[in-house]
């Protein structure tokens, strides 16, 4: 579990070292957000084949999706304030 977390935070830790030696090169930031958007919806089917053969998600998707939906609003909401605050606190010109 520890060395899980070790490596999750040295492969952050040489992507931002990688990203910045890379700079501000338009063409590579283009293919990493193209590389990135992939890598995000093969992450996704990945988990749609992991629900979809799990019988027990399955057998209590009803008392579940409940559960998510509202992790999942939340979440949502979550987010668009940190990101709004975020953009009035360091983005937004005076």
């Amino acid at each position: 579990m520890l060395t899980d977390i070790i490596i999750v935070l040295s492969i952050m830790i040489l992507g931002i070292g990688i990203g910045l030696l890379i700079g501000n090169r338009p063409k590579i930031i283009k293919v990493i957000g193209v590389l990135t958007s992939f890598s995000i919806f093969l992450l996704l089917f990945l988990l749609g084949i992991g629900v979809g053969t799990n019988k027990q998600i399955l057998n209590n998707l009803d008392s579940i999706g409940i559960q998510a939906l509202i992790l999942t609003i939340g979440a949502v909401l979550g987010s668009l304030i940190c990101a709004y605050f975020t953009y009035i606190l360091f983005f937004k010109k005076k």
